[in-house]
C-alpha cells in the first residue's frame, strides 16, 4: 500500500462513516489503520467537528461540516487530476 497522506486518511474514515455511521472497527479495517492510529484519528475529527459519537447507537456519525470537507476534498482531488502534468 502506498504512503497516504493525512487528508487522505480523513477523507477515507469520512467515506466508511457515510450518512449510516460506523463502528470502530469498521473504521479501522476499511481504512487500514493500528487501533491507536484509528484514536487518534478519530479524536482530532471529532475536535474540529467533522464526526460526532453517537452513545446511543455506539456509532461514529459524520457531521455536515464533515460532508462539506468531504465534497471539497474530492473536488480538490478531481481537479489535480484532470491537470495535465508539469513535466
Amino acid at each position: 500500500m502506498k504512503n497516504r497522506s493525512r487528508l487522505e486518511i480523513i477523507a477515507m474514515i469520512l467515506e466508511t462513516v457515510g450518512d449510516d455511521g460506523a463502528i470502530q472497527a469498521k473504521i479501522m479495517y476499511k481504512v487500514y489503520l493500528s487501533f491507536l492510529q484509528m484514536k487518534e484519528y478519530l479524536s482530532q475529527l471529532m475536535k474540529n467537528d467533522l464526526i460526532i459519537y453517537d452513545d446511543g447507537a455506539q456509532i461514529y456519525k459524520m457531521t455536515e461540516k464533515g460532508r462539506r470537507f468531504l465534497t471539497l476534498y474530492k473536488q480538490m482531488t478531481e481537479s489535480i487530476t484532470m491537470t495535465k502534468p508539469i513535466l
